[in-house]
């Protein structure tokens, strides 16, 4: 059962992330280019692991620079994954929600 309940609240976190993602473009207005059609999901999926990505390398090189001892591995439940990089894809995840919340507060769109 924590399985499911753990599941269905990164599918819904995941899923809350793009379609964030999506409304930020559209708002944004970013341009696309000319010979690709792209959906605003795929764009969307892609930011994040962008996001996601550039997060992982900033921290990688945090932790070696200040030679920050981290466990390799983060087990929970019976998946095992590399512990920055699940920092870095939460932080891609909340990253656009937090985004929107200040936008929201700030009255910036």
């Amino acid at each position: 059962m924590g399985k499911l309940i753990f599941f269905l609240s990164v599918l819904f976190l995941v899923l809350g992330a793009i379609k964030t993602k999506k409304n930020l473009q559209r708002i944004r207005n970013i341009a696309q280019l000319e010979n690709i059609v792209e959906s605003p999901a795929s764009l969307a999926i892609g930011e994040l692991v962008a996001v996601a990505g550039g997060i992982y390398l900033a921290l990688i090189l945090l932790t070696s620079f200040l030679k920050i001892s981290m466990p390799e591995r983060l087990v929970f439940f019976d998946w095992s994954v590399d512990y920055l990089a699940a920092i870095a894809i939460v932080l891609a995840l909340f990253q656009p929600i937090f985004l929107a919340l200040y936008y929201k507060i700030s009255h910036k769109l």
